[in-house]
C-alpha cells in the first residue's frame, strides 16, 4: 500500500456552483494530488463523501478485496454468500474515479450528489480527515461533531500514546 504523504487537516466552508463544482483549499488538494491528479470519490455516510489519492485508495481496496477473495477460495465464506453479495453491491456504487481540475476544482458526479444532499449553490464543509478529504453537508457535519467532539481527548490520547 502506498505510504501516507501528509496528515491532512483543516475545516473550510465552500459553496457548490450551479454545475456541482467545488474548489478545494490548495493545501488539501496539493496533498491529494502530489503524485497524480487521479483521485477517488467515495460515499462515506449520508451527507458525506470522501476524496482520496487514487494510489492510496487502490492500495487499501486491493488489500481488503484480496482477503475476501482468499476467504472465498478457502470456502470460509460459503455460508455468508448474502454478505458477500451485499459487499459487492455496495462496492459497485461506493466509489468513482475523478480528477481535480485547475485550482483544485472537483465536480461532484451524479449519484454522489444525492448522497451528499446539497443543492447547487448550497454550502458544504471541506474537512481534512488525516488520510483523505471529506465533503460534508453542513448540518450533518455539525451533528457529527456534536456526537464525536466530547470523545476527542480520549481518542487523541489512545492514538498518540
Amino acid at each position: 500500500m502506498p505510504e501516507l504523504r501528509g496528515f491532512i487537516t483543516g475545516e473550510f466552508h465552500r459553496a457548490l456552483d450551479e454545475r456541482f463544482r467545488v474548489s478545494l483549499p490548495r493545501e488539501l488538494a496539493d496533498v491529494l494530488t502530489a503524485e497524480s491528479a487521479d483521485c477517488i470519490l467515495a460515499k462515506e455516510r449520508p451527507g458525506c463523501v470522501s476524496l482520496w489519492s487514487a494510489a492510496q485508495w487502490q492500495g487499501r481496496l486491493d488489500l481488503g478485496i484480496g482477503v475476501v477473495k482468499q476467504k472465498i477460495q478457502a470456502g470460509s465464506l460459503h455460508d455468508q454468500i448474502g454478505q458477500v453479495q451485499l459487499l459487492g453491491r455496495l462496492l459497485s456504487t461506493r466509489h468513482r474515479a475523478v480528477q481535480l481540475a485547475g485550482r483544485g476544482r472537483l465536480v461532484i458526479p451524479e449519484g454522489f450528489r444525492e448522497f451528499l444532499a446539497v443543492e447547487p449553490g448550497g454550502d458544504v464543509m471541506i474537512i481534512g480527515a488525516a488520510v483523505c478529504v471529506e465533503i460534508w453537508e453542513p448540518a450533518e457535519w455539525l451533528n457529527y461533531l456534536r456526537k464525536r467532539m466530547p470523545r476527542f481527548r480520549r481518542l487523541f490520547d489512545r492514538l498518540s500514546g
